[in-house]
């Protein structure tokens, strides 16, 4: 949406006979930050049809609770919240996902999903409308489909592109966007200026529902230590985090207002779920082969990260790993994968499905910047994977210290289906140094917590 999209009414002097006290209450509601929707090839009822056409998957793949009791109050909360929230009115719906991961997704159109660790995580029922009122933005700024149509412009030739602006065929669009259900997918794979927008109109439908919109920022701030201490939190990692985001929900809080002295903090309601929530028994354990999860061709289970960490040299760089992976490197190149990582592809060849790779790209002639080099890489990359699409493209961030570029890729897995693939690419003396985790969609997130660390431990040889 960039810098247009979000800006403040211009507050309107009152005068008269007006007393300070009414002028203070008018001046402070207009003082809200506006945030509109972004440029979007899809309509509003399309959203709906997305929604519809996804989540049936969405509840086939996830652990879902089924806890009618439970459902029935976060949906019941879920109302609360979606009635405040401003344009299209999307038939939001709730529903809660047996994991204990704090986390929580929209998808278009209306389907909210809520782990059931966000429920044990809240201190009090606004924390836990805040998470809600934030994924509930999403969808009334209809992130998904905006991200799909930012997505569609940098990869689909201007004619499908032109066909498929305002075709009353959601089916046909998504088919040639590869948009489908996965916890990274091209409707879920939001930019840190979407959080922020998500942030700021979530706070605004928290207080405009009556809740102590501080507990946005508190929920923030909760998962952040935790993210620090015990180590990574999953809402982090799907929802990247805008820099100072406790800050800009404290300054919208400002903005209008302040807290209502009458603002509500928790219920007995909520206080009597979470009990419930707690006395259920513990969800299938994440760790370990997946339902349903696609073995190697060698028949190989794919193995999760150890939480213990052992660092490598390359040419280009030092990086950590888990210590139950194992690195492999000629020249340039390095690979990283856990067991059943490298899959044949049929032709004598051995494919990356799940892991790390670290390589250096010489760029043409026009490929002086970052973004220029950045730009033929993923061109090459296309061109040698017919089926690769783009999910989120060239969002800036910083690798060692450096500038960098982050680039979200989804192609065909070796394994079956469809992979991740998030490219990290750098400046170099002697080019563009790139690294890409991949792992299959369905699989992404539970490698996803690795991959960041890794990220973070990477130091560059100059």
């Amino acid at each position: 949406m960039g810098v247009r999209s979000v800006r403040r009414r211009n507050t309107v002097a009152l005068a008269g006979v007006w007393s300070l006290a009414l002028a203070t209450v008018v001046w402070a509601t207009d003082a809200r930050t506006v945030v509109k929707p972004g440029w979007n090839m899809f309509s509003p009822q399309q959203d709906v049809e997305v929604g519809q056409q996804l989540s049936p998957d969405a509840e086939r793949q996830l652990p879902m609770l089924k806890n009618a009791r439970v459902d029935d109050y976060a949906n019941a909360l879920g109302q609360r919240l979606a009635v405040k929230a401003p344009g299209q009115k999307f038939p939001y719906h709730f529903k809660v996902v047996n994991d204990r991961a704090i986390n929580a997704f929209a998808l278009p159109g209306g389907p909210i999903y809520i782990n059931r660790g966000a429920i044990e995580a809240a201190d009090n029922e606004s924390q836990l409308a805040g998470v809600m009122a934030h994924e509930a933005a999403h969808v009334a700024l209809r992130h998904g489909t905006n991200q799909a149509s930012k997505a569609s412009a940098a990869q689909l030739p201007l004619s499908i592109l032109g066909g498929l602006i305002g075709s009353d065929s959601t089916k046909s669009a998504l088919t040639q966007l590869g948009a489908s259900f996965a916890v990274n997918s091209i409707l879920l794979k939001y930019s840190r200026t979407a959080e922020s927008q998500a942030d700021i109109l979530g706070t605004q439908i928290l207080f405009d529902s009556g809740y102590d919109p501080r507990a946005m920022a508190q929920f923030f701030r909760k998962i952040e230590a935790q993210q620090n201490g015990s180590g990574p939190v999953e809402f982090l990692s799907n929802h990247p985090s805008p820099d100072n985001r406790i800050e800009r929900v404290n300054q919208e809080i400002a903005a209008l207002g302040g807290v209502r002295p009458a603002s509500l903090t928790n219920s007995r309601a909520f206080d009597d779920i979470k009990r419930h929530v707690l006395s259920l028994p513990s969800p299938s354990p994440v760790k370990g082969q997946p339902a349903g999860a696609a073995a190697g061709a060698t028949g190989t289970a794919p193995e999760w990260p150890s939480e213990r960490f052992v660092g490598v040299q390359g040419s280009l760089l030092r990086i950590n790993h888990p210590d139950n992976w194992q690195a492999r490197g000629q020249g340039d190149a390095m690979t990283i994968t856990p067991r059943g990582g490298l899959i044949d592809d049929g032709e004598g060849q051995q494919a990356l499905a799940r892991g790390v790779i670290v390589n250096l790209f010489e760029p043409r002639a026009g490929g002086g910047t970052l973004e220029q080099a950045t730009d033929q890489l993923v061109q090459e990359l296309r061109l040698s994977n017919r089926n690769m699409r783009v999910i989120r493209y060239r969002e800036v961030i910083r690798v060692d210290g450096a500038r960098a570029l982050s680039t979200y890729l989804s192609n065909d897995s070796p394994v079956g289906g469809r992979e991740t693939d998030w490219l990290i690419s750098m400046t170099h003396p002697e080019g563009l140094l790139f690294v890409v985790f991949t792992a299959p969609e369905r699989e992404f997130q539970r490698y996803e917590s690795a991959f960041h660390e890794m990220l973070r431990s990477i130091r560059i040889k100059r």
